[in-house]
């Protein structure tokens, strides 16, 4: 957007304030500083997960724009929430105390800079809030009083300054709050009870011992840190759920696509429903000696609520079973059994969906209603050869990649107006050239074409959109409408765990962002925790912030859950590679290279042999790899990284500058560490520019 550029819009506008901090810079300068950059850097990190956008800083407070009041009031119960906890174990100097004020209404961007009403107002709402506080306006109140667990007070009426319409103005009720006084109160009970019914004699002995007692437990504990001082419990949502793998009680063991299947579109649906925090467990195998034990299932996955379920599948006739249960006390919360025909599994889907966000009281909005009872397809031939391209997806290796794509174009044959289908099939060649060694020359224009013919039939397709923002990234090195397809995506649909997971990868990888990275794909993880492919690739990209010691943890975790993951292991042998280690770098390689044929790990592995001297096996996999290309495509970034390993910085170049007219691989270029050795040289810092030019 450019100086003179206005853009109008309705936002929610967030005003924070760190209270006391100008009397406290007048009395200890250095620790005012050291606290203020404290908040700051905790205020930042949480921002992000509600999608919010800082536009600046204000002395000590943040003016920050969000997209619904709903993310605006949650963002600022999560502030007030780790500042408890903080404050809890801190002496009462070193606390920070912040107060909020939010408000929706009308804005205007200019110049990266936010103007209107709907600020002014924000400003004038935080003064009004009490350390520790929130504040809002009427309007934030009345939008969210049903979807927030929360309580609201009323304020006295108060003239805002600089405000000439009058409004009412609400203070909310923290739960930790509540608790502090539900426990008062019942103390302040016992109390009376207690004076009313015991003699006078008694309550001066009571009073003698609770002197005694105290004056023994301080004189035990004076100077010592109060660390047993009981912190604010974190509070886990009572709308919020993880939903189990469904069991296949087909007799057919190849019926396993559609109980996975149902299960993820019944996922989908739940994720479209913004006042319900939804956990997707993908594998039995993740959560292996869990499954009969709900409480710690759901303590695992910071959730309230379980969903079981099993589908059962003959001819045309379907069976689903579904429970919802409190972690709690293990209560069943609804249950029911919806015995259909195949072609009425979407209003099966849509009913559980429904009465979930009903039972866990997650109020529905219109858009909602629609978005969760949407037919995606009449033809439900189509709709199973979907769910087959997805469970195959799933599996991430070149054979079932292939079978994907096989079975969404069936799909789309059979119903060519079938936008999902349109979508599996972008996802499937999307990914082909990293997994299956496609030519992107090959892949990526298909994902391309398919992407768009999903947008032309449906523009609110949230999977569309990311898929479309994925090939703008790696192909069309199109960085800006990238980025603004995978906000458009999180904006429809702001629990679409692929969004947030392959928006991090182009921070990272493109645009070398890679805070703002880390949190996309940490946020991918909250909503899909045991995704394999979302773990390795926070690995991946604490590797590219040559955070290496971070990223060698979340791979060796990754690989924890399953040891089979290729792409863990290749990148744990690069973050190997990075510390030093070659002889285990050349173990997870080969490891790699035992679990798939990707031509990639050769190249890896022939590099990592030249840099520990074994120029002879580097030489014979470069034999390997030109042998492989005349059978398939290998890419020309396998071949530079051989002869990077060998010391040919000649060859090395040539390779690399392949790779761009291949339009393969460029994306990582700019920061990917076994390139350094190439740093500085004119004609790889010119290529560089070419990809990249300014980009931040």
């Amino acid at each position: 957007m450019s100086a003179d550029t206005e853009q109008r819009k309705l936002a929610a506008i967030v005003f924070t304030d760190m209270v006391g901090y100008s009397a406290l810079s007048q009395r200890n300068d250095k620790l005012a500083l050291e606290l203020l950059e404290e908040h700051r850097e905790l205020l930042r990190e949480i921002f992000p997960r509600f999608n919010g956008t800082e536009i600046k800083t204000i002395g000590d407070g943040f003016l920050v724009e969000f997209n619904s009041a709903l993310e605006a009031a949650q963002c600022a119960m999560a502030i007030q929430r780790t500042l408890a906890k903080r404050n809890a174990d801190a002496q009462a100097e070193r606390q920070i105390q912040v107060r909020i004020g939010i408000h929706i209404g009308d804005v205007v961007h200019r110049a990266g800079d936010v103007y209107g009403d709907g600020v002014n107002i924000a400003s004038r709402i935080e003064q009004l809030a009490s350390a520790g506080g929130i504040c809002v306006s009427m309007d934030v109140e009345r939008q969210i009083r049903n979807a927030l667990e929360a309580r609201f007070e009323k304020l006295a009426p108060t003239e805002l300054k600089n405000i000439s319409v009058p409004m009412d103005l609400f203070r909310i009720v923290l739960p930790w709050e509540e608790r502090a006084q539900t426990a008062g109160t019942a103390r302040q009970e016992q109390t009376r009870v207690g004076r009313r019914s015991l003699p006078i004699s008694a309550l001066i002995w009571i009073g003698a011992i609770t002197l005694t007692v105290g004056a023994v437990w301080w004189l035990g504990h004076r100077g010592a840190k109060i660390a047993s001082a009981p912190s604010p419990v974190t509070m886990v949502s009572q709308k919020s759920i993880a939903v189990l793998p469904f069991e296949n009680l087909s007799r057919d063991p190849d019926n396993a696509y559609f109980a996975e299947g149902v299960r993820d579109e019944l996922l989908s649906r739940l994720s479209k429903v913004g006042g319900l925090k939804v956990i997707s467990i993908r594998s039995t195998q993740q959560v292996s000696g869990l499954l009969n034990d709900v409480p710690e299932t759901a303590r695992k996955f910071g959730v309230a609520n379980v969903l079981q379920g099993s589908v059962q599948r003959s001819a045309d006739q379907v069976r689903v079973n579904v429970q919802l249960i409190k972690a709690e006390n293990v209560a069943h919360l609804w249950a029911d059994t919806f015995d259909r025909k195949l072609t009425d599994i979407f209003a099966v889907e849509s009913e559980i969906a429904k009465a979930i966000a009903g039972t866990l009281q997650a109020k529905l909005t219109g858009s909602e209603q629609n978005a969760i009872a949407a037919r995606p397809t009449e033809n439900s031939e189509a709709y199973q050869l979907y769910l087959k391209g997805r469970f195959f997806w799933n599996k991430r290796t070149a054979e079932d990649l292939r079978k994907a794509a096989d079975c969404f174009n069936q799909a789309i044959v059979a119903d060519p107006k079938f936008t999902l289908a349109y979508v599996g099939l972008a996802d499937a060649y999307v990914i082909m050239p990293f997994y299956a060694a496609g030519a992107p020359e090959d892949c990526y224009p298909k994902a391309k074409a398919a992407a768009k013919e999903a947008l032309q039939l449906d523009d609110t397709l949230p999977e569309a959109h990311t898929s479309l923002a994925y090939i703008l990234h790696v192909y069309d090195l199109d960085f800006d409408g990238s980025e603004r397809e995978f906000q458009r995506a999180i904006e429809l649909n702001p629990n679409y765990a692929t969004a947030h997971h392959w928006y991090g990868i182009e921070l990272s990888a493109s645009l070398g962002r890679f805070d703002q990275a880390i949190r996309e794909l940490k946020r991918a993880l909250e909503l899909d925790p045991l995704s394999l492919p979302i773990n390795g690739a926070l690995g991946r990209i604490y590797y590219l912030a040559r955070r290496y010691d971070e990223a060698i943890e979340q791979l060796r975790k990754t690989l924890e859950m399953d040891p089979g993951f290729y792409y863990a292991h290749w990148n744990l042998g690069s973050a190997l590679v990075a510390k030093g280690a070659i002889g285990a770098a050349i173990e997870e390689y080969q490891k790699a290279r035992a679990l798939s044929d990707d031509p990639l790990v050769l190249g890896l592995l022939a590099r990592a042999y030249a840099s520990s001297g074994n120029t002879m096996e580097a030489e014979r996999i470069l034999d390997q790899l030109n042998e492989l290309s005349k059978k398939r495509y290998v890419p020309a970034y396998s071949f530079a990284l051989v002869y990077l390993g060998l010391g040919n910085k000649e060859e090395t170049l040539r390779w690399i500058e392949k790779s761009n007219q291949d339009h393969a691989d460029l994306v990582y270029f700019k920061v990917e560490p076994l390139l350094d050795p190439l740093r500085g040289d004119p004609r790889f810092e010119a290529l560089v520019q070419k990809v990249f030019g300014d980009k931040k």
